[in-house]
């Protein structure tokens, strides 16, 4: 079997399966998918599922730069993640702090209703990068308040 009836074979199970094309593009393309080498924040969660994501975020002056997810998990979580991801990405941290449920499921366009946890995973990972990063943050200027006394 080819990879483009491979593909199509996929597609046309995701479709019946409810996912949206923009999902299945999601999952097909892996855009994304990766570690950032020397990045500013690296958070891994698992879900209750099982599935696991971990995000990479360059930042610097309070942006997303960069952002890249690996994902550990069926074809709902990889286009969550990917989308999640893109997302995030150009935005300011306070921006996207602001991505909620709403945002991701209206990019991902239509995920089967028993895939709905992997857009909360993605979403939560993201969530929980963004306040890690945060923390670090705080802690370092502290720190460096702390030390100029």
């Amino acid at each position: 079997m080819n990879e483009k009836q491979t593909n199509d074979d996929v597609y046309t199970m995701l479709s019946e399966s409810g996912y949206s094309d923009k999902a299945i593009e999601y999952f097909q393309a892996r855009e994304n998918i990766g570690v950032i080498k020397d990045a500013e924040q690296i958070t891994d969660l698992t879900g209750p599922c099982g599935d696991t994501m971990k995000i990479s975020l360059s930042i610097e002056d309070g942006k997303i730069n960069d952002a890249k997810i690996q994902v550990l998990g069926c074809p709902g979580a990889v286009a969550s993640g990917c989308a999640v991801v893109k997302l995030a990405k150009g935005r300011s941290l306070e921006d996207a702090s602001k991505i909620d449920m709403e945002v991701l499921y209206r990019d991902l366009e239509k995920l089967p209703d028993k895939k709905i946890h992997c857009a909360r995973l993605a979403l939560k990972t993201l969530q929980k990068a963004l306040e890690e990063y945060e923390q670090k943050d705080q802690q370092n200027v502290s720190n460096e308040s702390g030390g100029n006394n």
